[in-house]
């Protein structure tokens, strides 16, 4: 049904002419007869009878009306409280994020955004990149953030924080402070799991070298970040990791880092969304923020 239908027909109702009513909502008579008419069709009866000049509502019009107003007044009601909505920045965002951006990034991201916006809350769902990616491509979420690449057609990428990727191992381990690629082989290797954005980039990197990651001395598969430093602690082999990831162990000599002579491995963090899906307001928000503060 029209709603325009039932914007006229209360002002026709309310003015008891089609004149006043013409007048008021600054239509035709023609084009307001066409409209009760349209609707009277629709309805299938007849809602005023004309006798000489004046205009009487008919039965069916006297129970129509309550309703018809009740439709436009929330019809009205829901207009101010979307208003509303796209200006006010509140709410409960749920964010995934892959273990790098969603462990050291985001919670100190969420915690400065929300200094400027109190009613706003945070939940953050950690899973790998290729996980995140799914879940944006499935709807379950609206926006994430990932360590690499996993989908072209369907996903925007924005790259919000540059990160390096390096090889890092226990202070008492006994290794050259600086090795080969090829050296990297015979070393054993503790890697992240399938579908990582670490090991994807380190996939990449390692290949531009003409070196397959099957050919690595892989001593353990773990599947987070945090499992992977623990391990390296105990002197289980060295592995590449995040620079964000190992900043305060290499600070306090826990873990120390391994130059691979020619080669660097610099990459991006990026935001991502569906590219059919309209952020709402405070993810849209939260979104410009981040890629304000990009560096």
């Amino acid at each position: 049904m029209d709603i325009q239908h039932l914007k006229i027909f209360v002002s026709v109702y309310k003015n008891r002419g089609f004149s006043k009513a013409s007048a008021a909502l600054h239509l035709s008579q023609p084009t307001i007869s066409e409209h009760i008419k349209n609707l009277e069709s629709e309805l299938d009866c007849k809602l005023f009878d004309r006798v000489s000049r004046t205009i009487i509502p008919t039965r069916e019009a006297e129970i129509i009306y309550p309703g018809a107003m009740q439709i436009i007044e929330d019809l009205e009601k829901l207009k101010e409280e979307l208003s509303l909505s796209g200006r006010d920045i509140k709410g409960h965002l749920i964010l995934g994020a892959s273990t790098i951006p969603g462990t050291y990034i985001l919670p100190v991201m969420a915690s400065e955004f929300k200094k400027l916006h109190p009613e706003v809350s945070f939940e953050i769902i950690i899973e790998d990149s290729r996980k995140i990616t799914d879940m944006i491509l499935n709807h379950d979420l609206i926006l994430g953030a990932v360590g690499a690449k996993m989908e072209q057609g369907k996903i925007n990428y924005l790259p919000f924080i540059e990160d390096e990727l390096i090889l890092a191992a226990a202070d008492t381990i006994i290794i050259k402070d600086s090795i080969s690629v090829k050296d990297l082989l015979e070393i054993p290797f503790v890697m992240r799991e399938e579908g990582s954005g670490t090991l994807k980039t380190m996939e990449r990197f390692l290949n531009e070298k003409n070196v397959d990651i099957r050919e690595l001395n892989v001593v353990a598969v773990l599947g987070s970040t945090d499992s992977v430093k623990q391990a390296l602690k105990s002197g289980f082999g060295v592995s590449i990791l995040s620079r964000v990831a190992v900043e305060d162990e290499l600070n306090c000599g826990t873990l120390k880092e391994i130059k691979i002579r020619e080669l660097k491995m610099k990459r991006s963090f990026y935001l991502i969304t569906h590219k059919k899906r309209t952020l709402p307001n405070p993810y849209n928000a939260f979104y410009n923020y981040m890629n304000a503060l990009k560096r």
